[in-house]
């Protein structure tokens, strides 16, 4: 495989070789990255398209647009930056002019920069108010959301988006401990957690999982609705590929894999999609030594049929 083009220096892109290789993008082709971040994904699909092609980038997090500008505006190749989360894609495009695309890339799950600010409240590793916001202009925050959440809910949704064990032993800790006082900061949401769990509050040494990893991904995720996004970029995704264009996925959820996969096996059924991976693709032990990220990344893709069909 050829060297891979640069990316921002600071970033670690999960899967980008495996990215470039599953898209093949051509010179002269319009790319989409509906996940842009600080564009680990979207430069080296940039320079693939060439001068005469064209990327669309869509980010939550308005911080990371800008951030990722100055590495796109390096390329001298033409772009455009949306802050728009990737279920507002068609209204994007049509803003710009754009009939569809001929690549997109979506990165699901929460940015490196998110987790390595602590104010945004992501991590579970550092003192912090709780937001996990990755658009911080709107919404509620986690610890608004924790407030009010019946338990049940906390407890199903613990379940569906963290695979969480002791779900209903942290949602009872949770709405138990917020009639005292709120649960607004990290660290108090992890001491809940580790109380639940019959555990002390960890150091370090927890291993690859930290306790509260599961939980701290449910709640961001019903924080920034995540499933319900995703669903709506899967449902819309068709039409927005050009003729033959090709989507790649990655997921570090099972829940959000599944939907992938069901969506890319339906479109096929429908004649929408020519091909799609039947299986993901993981990354190698090299990546992961590399970046911790990347472990439970799972890619898929799918191409769109070349014609409609009659």
């Amino acid at each position: 495989m050829p060297p891979l083009p640069a990316s921002p220096p600071s970033h670690k892109p999960v899967l980008l070789a495996e990215v470039l290789e599953v898209l093949a993008v051509r010179k002269g082709e319009v790319v989409a990255d509906v996940t842009v971040g600080l564009g680990g994904h979207a430069v080296p699909l940039l320079r693939a398209a060439g001068r005469k092609g064209r990327l669309i980038g869509l980010d939550m997090d308005a911080e990371n647009l800008e951030a990722a500008r100055p590495a796109l505006a390096a390329t001298r190749m033409k772009f455009d930056l949306v802050h728009a989360n990737f279920a507002g894609l068609p209204a994007a495009l049509g803003q710009l002019g754009v009939a569809g695309v001929d690549a997109l890339v979506a990165d699901l799950g929460v940015a490196s920069p998110h987790l390595d600010r602590p104010e945004r409240g992501f991590s579970f590793l550092r003192p912090a108010p709780l937001d996990m916001r990755m658009d911080r202009s709107r919404g509620r925050t986690a610890a608004e959301l924790l407030a009010d959440i019946p338990e049940p809910a906390l407890a199903q949704a613990l379940r569906e988006l963290g695979d969480e064990p002791d779900a209903e032993g942290i949602a009872c800790a949770v709405v138990a401990a917020r009639g005292q006082r709120p649960v607004d900061t990290t660290r108090r949401l992890v001491e809940l957690v580790c109380l639940a769990k019959r555990i002390q509050v960890p150091n370090k040494g927890w291993g690859r999982l930290h306790p509260a990893a599961r939980t701290f991904q449910a709640i961001r995720m019903l924080v920034n609705r995540e499933l319900e996004n995703l669903k709506a970029l899967l449902t819309f995704l068709p039409g927005c590929l050009n003729p033959g264009g090709r989507a790649a996925i990655i997921s570090f959820h099972s829940g959000e894999d599944r939907l992938v996969k069901t969506s890319f096996k339906e479109g096929r059924g429908k004649g929408l999609y020519a091909e799609y991976s039947e299986d993901f693709i993981r990354s190698g032990e090299e990546e992961e030594a590399r970046n911790p990220r990347s472990w439970s990344a799972k890619l898929r893709w799918a191409r769109r049929v070349e014609t409609e069909s009659p």
